[in-house]
């Protein structure tokens, strides 16, 4: 990886897929284009050589989550580069496109996309202090 800015990056590989897909936003739409690329690509792809793939669809799907819920890009807490929410939710879109590769519709992205307002809805889990 470059010395260039991280979030210049995601932007520019978000793009570049949003372009692939030939699609003209990062929303619903192109998510839904989002899961039937990865159906398509996923008999043509093994683990060994999916890794750049992921990191390009993962950015399409963290902008659209961005530019859908409003959310931004972030470092969790497990210093993994996501989308966070509020302060209070982090989602890790490279995650989403793997388990969608790996376990087919069953994990699409699509779903999990659509389901972000419902996340985002539902309270906080109650920390227990010791």
């Amino acid at each position: 990886m470059s010395d260039e800015n991280p979030l210049l990056q995601l932007h520019q590989a978000a793009d570049a897929v949003r372009q692939q897909l030939q699609v003209n936003a990062f929303d619903e739409a192109g998510v839904q284009r989002l899961a039937a690329f990865i159906e398509e690509q996923r008999p043509l792809l093994s683990r060994d050589n999916i890794q750049g793939v992921v990191m390009a669809l993962g950015a399409f799907l963290g902008q659209c989550l961005v530019q859908g819920y409003q959310g931004e890009w972030a470092t969790g807490p497990d210093g993994t580069t996501g989308v966070g929410f509020q302060g209070t939710r982090f989602y890790n879109p490279f995650y989403r496109v793997m388990l969608q590769f790996d376990n087919g519709l069953k994990e699409s992205v699509a779903d999990f996309y659509a389901s972000i307002p419902q996340r985002l809805a539902e309270p906080l889990p109650k920390r227990s202090w010791i």
